[in-house]
């Protein structure tokens, strides 16, 4: 069995004299006038400039993130005798990384409470947390679970919230 010979015009005969179309150059992605480099560039600058803020932020409370860090530590391992000595240590570390050593250095009492207060926008210690921290270190105090969570909070609060700028 044989198959029977193409014709020469083989398809379609109304397409016989058909041409493709040739489809053209790809579109650049890339802007066409020096308007939309300029504005790429300040958009690029303003990140830059946003992008250099929010880390040097970061990098300057550094001392906020760890000293949260320690009171949480010190909230689960310290025995009820130190718990208020580590507590104030850790307070005076932060504020000594937060102000200058010769306006910390030397408050104790009182004073130390004060300038606590002093330098929050709203005072986060309480008048008997105020007493603790001035004078619960040399009583020898050894507070309830409550008062020492609530304490905990305010310490929290203090080195979450403390401003440089406001004055005592």
């Amino acid at each position: 069995m044989r198959l029977p010979p193409l014709p020469e015009t083989f398809g379609n005969y109304v397409l016989h004299e058909f041409s493709e179309v040739a489809s053209p150059d790809a579109i650049s992605w890339l802007p066409q006038t020096t308007g939309w480099a300029w504005v790429g560039a300040a958009l690029l600058g303003l990140s830059l400039r946003y992008g250099w803020k929010r880390l040097r932020h970061w990098h300057h409370n550094r001392y906020r993130r760890e000293a949260a860090a320690r009171l949480k530590t010190v909230a689960m391992n310290a025995n009820e005798e130190a718990w208020l000595i580590e507590l104030n240590k850790i307070l005076k570390l932060t504020a000594l990384a937060a102000f200058p050593r010769q306006q910390v250095a030397n408050l104790s009492g009182e004073r130390w409470v004060h300038f606590l207060n002093g330098y929050c926008t709203r005072p986060p210690f309480s008048k008997e947390q105020c007493r603790l921290l001035a004078v619960g270190t040399y009583s020898h105090t050894t507070p309830d679970a409550n008062v020492r969570q609530q304490l905990l909070k305010a310490c929290l609060e203090w080195v979450r919230t403390h401003e440089k700028s406001l004055n005592v």
